[in-house]
This record gives structure tokens, C-alpha cells and sequence, in this order.
């Protein structure tokens, strides 16, 4: 992917320097420091093509509307997390900085807006004992749980909070079962018999528990503005999660350490081939994902998945994100194959519960219109 200098950006666009800089920090243009002169940066040359591609003049509303869909401006006022600077913040907290300590279980409780620590644990008697923990089985429970559990209609919001904690107990209880008087990081140690990776994966879950309008955030809120009860706005969020270019995207990491097992030419010929991977670079952090640095410094990195990141890093021009950190993470500690898809399940949980509530109460119907492109419509004569 090549990357521009300012004045072939600004050549391309031509726009002045401030809107250049105004479309990277909206997350329009991705950009990142020359490794000739650090004191410059450079600017992805696919996102500048794109929106010099755009027609000149005052755009309609439509256009603006589709654009700001994938990685465009703001487009639902929230107060949960934000990312700002190329840093992420819960609330106005910075997540990396509460991750050094805090449990999911603090962080449930700021991103709720409740006094905390939340305590989860009690009894789910749809989750019979003993179950294999599994995102099957997650999704399972909470389709079952639709049918009875009350709209989020017209609720009060502590009504909705303590429901938000019954739901979290049913994922808890499908993906982390263990001693209810453990915090969720030490049960997921504790299922997968490795408690050394307690620390590591507490920094984990803090780092995951939410991340802005997300897919599957927005899949969850759009249900709940429907009037769905919490469980169905978990069960969209879990949904969407499953996806390749969402919570899957450790895969394709997986996939290229174990085809190059850490050969740093072989790893150069992988790539060499066309084959980007999702565990590199993010849209929202132009200088690096924050989350996979703060994850970083819990555990050490694997030789194979080193190889890969500096190699990756060199060719692509993009910092590993946090899909990567989260499978170095299971190959370090040797977890479950699944372990990076059910820590984001567990985390992300809290955060789509506190998006589900905001919506719920301060919200509306979420019904954005389709830009039809189809054949045209037989008009009466």
C-alpha cells in the first residue's frame, strides 16, 4: 500500500494543509510518521485517492450520510467511549491506563455509569452445569432468554442496569464458568488451566470492553431502538462479532505465523504474495493501536509472531493492532484456539450492554434509508 508525502497528498486533493490534517484526524485519511524523517508523516495514498475521487461543490445530504457510514463522521451521540488523539477513552478515562489494574468488572461499573466494583456470579438456571464453554452455547441461552424477557421500552434506567448484569452473568456463565466469587479474568484463567495468564488477560478484557459505534456496537443499539430486550441486543452484537473482519480477524494472523512459523524470509515471500492481514494498522489510530501496546506489556511475544510483526510492520507500514496482540497472547500462553474470540465476546459484552441502555433510554428507532441503485421504478403511466 503506498503512502504519500504532504505535497503529493495535497497535489491530489488539492485542498489546503489544514483540510489534510482535518481528514486524518476524523479517520478519513490514515496517516503515520516517515521512517526518513520522523518529524514528517505520511499519507495512505488509497484513502487520499478516494476522496479526491469525490465531486467537488456541497455534497447532498445522501452522499454524506453513505461516507460517513464506513469510517466517516460521528453519527450517534453517546457518552460511553470515544477515541481522540489516537487514544481510546471510556468515559473520559483512558481505557490503556485503567487496563494497568482494573478488572472488567471496574470497568462494567464506569462504562454502566453505577457505583462499582460490579459484582456478577449469581446463579443462571438456563445454563445447565458443567456445559463446555462455547460461543455456540452463548448464542444458544441468550436466544432462548428473547422470547421471555421484557422490552427495554419505557424502563427506568437502573431497571435496565441490573437486567444489563443478568445478561452478563448468562455470557459469563456460557463462556468464563467457575467460582462466581472470581473476577471474570481469573475464571477464564482458571477454565482454561492457566492461571499465570490471569494478569494478561484482565489487561485484555479491559482493553476490549468497548470501542466507539463498532459493528457489532451498532448492530446492538440498532435492535434495542427497536424496543428488543437486552438479550437480543447481546445476541446481535455476538453475532456480528463472529465475522472475519471483526472478532475473527486474529485468523488470518494465526494463519500467516503458522504457514511462515517465523522464517523471516519466508515471511517476506507470505506477504510478498499480496496477502495483508487484518492484524495490521487501524483506521481510528493512525500512529498505532493503542490497545495491542498496552496488551503488549503483559506478556512477551512469541519469536514466530515477532517475525511477523517486524517484517509485516516494514512491508505494510502499519503498527500490528490489537487482532494481532490477542493472538500472540494465546499462542504465549497457550490457550484455546478460540481463547481471542471469547475474551472479545466477554469484554465487548460489557460495552454493547452500556450502549444498549444508553439507547434504550435516551434513544430512538434507528432507521437509516437505502441510496436505491437498482433498475428503475415501473412509474404509473
Amino acid at each position: 500500500m503506498p503512502w504519500l508525502t504532504s505535497a503529493q497528498a495535497l497535489a491530489l486533493l488539492g485542498t489546503k494543509p489544514q483540510t489534510l490534517y482535518a481528514n486524518v484526524s476524523r479517520g478519513r485519511i490514515r496517516a503515520r510518521p516517515d521512517p526518513a524523517d520522523p518529524r514528517r508523516s505520511l499519507y495512505h495514498g488509497e484513502d487520499v485517492r478516494r476522496l479526491a475521487a469525490r465531486p467537488a461543490g456541497r455534497r447532498a445530504s445522501g452522499a454524506i450520510a453513505a461516507e460517513a457510514i464506513r469510517w466517516g463522521d460521528p453519527v450517534l451521540a453517546s457518552a460511553v467511549s470515544t477515541i481522540a488523539g489516537g487514544q481510546l477513552y471510556y468515559r473520559g478515562r483512558d481505557a490503556a491506563t485503567l487496563a494497568a489494574a482494573a478488572t472488567l468488572e471496574d470497568t462494567a461499573a464506569l462504562l454502566w455509569g453505577v457505583p462499582g466494583p460490579l459484582h456478577l456470579g449469581r446463579p443462571v438456571d438456563s445454563v445447565a452445569p458443567g456445559v463446555v464453554p462455547s460461543l455456540s452455547t452463548a448464542l444458544a441461552v441468550l436466544a432462548a432468554h428473547i422470547g421471555a424477557d421484557a422490552p427495554t421500552i419505557g424502563r427506568s434506567q437502573a431497571d435496565l442496569t441490573d437486567e444489563a448484569a443478568r445478561v452478563l452473568d448468562i455470557v459469563a456463565a456460557t463462556l468464563a464458568p467457575g467460582p462466581a466469587d472470581q473476577p471474570l479474568h481469573r475464571r477464564l484463567a482458571l477454565v482454561w488451566d492457566r492461571p499465570e495468564a490471569g494478569d494478561a488477560l484482565r489487561r485484555a478484557l479491559v482493553l476490549l470492553a468497548d470501542h466507539e459505534l463498532n459493528a457489532s456496537t451498532f448492530a446492538c443499539r440498532v435492535a434495542v431502538s427497536t424496543g428488543a430486550p437486552l438479550s437480543a441486543a447481546v445476541l446481535s452484537g455476538l453475532a456480528t462479532l463472529t465475522g472475519p473482519l471483526h472478532g475473527g480477524a486474529w485468523r488470518a494472523v494465526r494463519a500467516a505465523v503458522a504457514q511462515t512459523a517465523g522464517d523471516e524470509q519466508a515471511v517476506r515471500d507470505y506477504f510478498s504474495e499480496g496477502r495483508a492481514i487484518a492484524g495490521f494498522g487501524h483506521a481510528l489510530y493512525p500512529d498505532g493501536d493503542v490497545r495491542a501496546e498496552a496488551l503488549f506489556e503483559s506478556f512477551e511475544i512469541p519469536a514466530p509472531y515477532a517475525a511477523v510483526r517486524k517484517v509485516g510492520e516494514e512491508i505494510f507500514g502499519d503498527r500490528v493492532n490489537v487482532d494481532f496482540a490477542l493472538a500472540a497472547l494465546t499462542s504465549a500462553h497457550r490457550l484455546p484456539d478460540d481463547a481471542p474470540l471469547v475474551v472479545f465476546a466477554v469484554a465487548r459484552t460489557v460495552g454493547w450492554l452500556a450502549h444498549a441502555v444508553e439507547q434504550a433510554v435516551g434513544g430512538s428507532l434507528i432507521r437509516p434509508r437505502a441510496r436505491y441503485v437498482g433498475p428503475p421504478p415501473e412509474l404509473p403511466a
